[in-house]
């Protein structure tokens, strides 16, 4: 049954124009961090290794932080209030590269990969956070709108920001090109703080029972979302990490192209959040997941045999569309699949199956790698880990993951 949109109240419209104008300004910066670091790192002589702990180490941090996110919430009145310092926190990811230059030369890419595991420690407090206020800032049938639009503009901003920052970085002198990228990208960040902060929650329509703890993890239901979750981002960070050592390596990528490698991707994830709506009525949130995972296969095996950086560019469209598509219709599935009350455990839950298939992911890659696979080989592999991660979400259903919970001790 499709859900019945209600009119957008008066404070619904004003966190939507915060939440859009946030992600905006976050794009802006955030090519920084996703786009240039690894490239960064590749500079300063890192290995294989080292780009996957990058997304790795992170994540381990992340699962962390995140198990404490009901206790710090539980300090605040409300979410506001809890997301204020580790929003703030999460952000100095842009501002602690910039103060690689400084650091002894064999140090520099053990610093980088620390400016991404210490702001990991609020990072993880802040997404759940950040998700539960999305939910509690507007209704919940209004939530895949918000996403797509915030996805289209994300998409938009981190494309045209990552071609002026690869146009710049080609420039501007090494590593003054960085320092200055960071500095300005930490500025940018502090912008979108801002307006997250200008968003006013909603009236509770179902508040959390503050004396029951309920376990996500016990409830039959909740299953299909942890192993949908956790397939595939497993499946796309397997050998995400290793795209760019392949394009900088094997095909001689610079700056300028990584930016518009990145600004492919990002146009084709806008176009299609245009029609995801659409496209989730058609086919359903699951499938939906299932077929773009097929597509993020299909990305894999252009990037490894593509015989040219121009040809490589279809694969960036393809990761770009089929990731976008993912991201909507992933949250949405959450969502539907989650109660309005109780959202901090579900949330908590739900960003720790995240978090764990971020860190796993790129070890497959990455451990491939330092066995001597060559790197088109391991991307081929990654293409058939996505598309098996694609058959099982669309053979996923609840009677089929009870087994899950009778033989794994966590869902007991």
């Amino acid at each position: 049954m499709r859900a019945v949109h209600k009119p957008y109240s008066l404070q619904e419209r004003s966190n939507f124009h915060h939440l859009v104008l946030d992600i905006a300004w976050f794009g802006l910066a955030w090519p920084a961090v996703s786009r240039f670091l690894s490239v960064y790192a590749i500079r300063l002589g890192a290995e294989a290794s080292e780009l996957s702990l990058m997304t790795a180490l992170p994540a381990v941090v992340l699962l962390f932080s995140a198990t404490l996110a009901g206790w710090w919430m539980r300090r605040y009145q409300d979410t506001m209030r809890a997301l204020f310092w580790p929003t703030f926190g999460f952000r100095l990811q842009f501002l602690l590269p910039a103060f690689t230059p400084f650091l002894p030369a064999d140090w520099q890419p053990t610093w980088l990969i620390l400016s991404l595991v210490l702001p990991a420690l609020p990072q993880g407090i802040s997404s759940v956070a950040f998700l539960i206020m999305l939910r509690e800032a507007v209704d919940e049938t209004h939530i895949p709108p918000l996403i797509s639009r915030r996805l289209l503009v994300f998409n938009l901003a981190f494309g045209l920001s990552g071609l002026a920052l690869g146009v710049w970085l080609e420039k501007a002198p090494f590593p003054l090109n960085y320092q200055a990228m960071y500095l300005l990208a930490f500025g940018l960040a502090l912008v979108s703080m801002w307006e997250v902060m200008k968003v006013r929650l909603l009236p509770p329509s179902q508040p959390e029972a503050p004396t029951a703890r309920v376990s996500p993890w016990r409830v039959p239901a909740f299953w299909p979302v942890v192993v949908i979750t956790g397939v595939t981002h497993l499946a796309f960070f397997s050998v995400m990490p290793l795209i760019p050592l392949h394009l900088v390596n094997n095909l001689n990528a610079g700056e300028g192209y990584m930016a518009l490698f990145g600004l492919a991707e990002l146009v084709a994830g806008a176009a299609i959040t245009l029609a995801v709506s659409r496209l989730i009525a058609i086919f359903g949130n699951r499938t939906l997941i299932a077929l773009s995972m097929f597509g993020l296969s299909l990305s894999a095996v252009v990037a490894a045999l593509a015989p040219s950086l121009s040809a490589a560019l279809l694969s960036a469209v393809l990761m770009g569309a089929s990731w976008a598509v993912t991201g909507v219709a992933l949250f949405a599935y959450f969502s539907e699949s989650t109660p309005a009350a109780h959202k901090s455990s579900y949330t908590t839950a739900y960003t720790q199956v995240i978090f764990l298939a971020t860190f796993v992911g790129p070890m497959i890659g990455s451990g491939l790698y330092d066995r001597g696979v060559n790197l088109v080989v391991i991307l081929l592999i990654g293409a058939g880990i996505r598309l098996l991660a694609g058959m099982l979400v669309q053979a996923i259903g609840v009677q089929r993951l009870r087994w899950v919970r009778d033989h794994i001790p966590l869902a007991r």
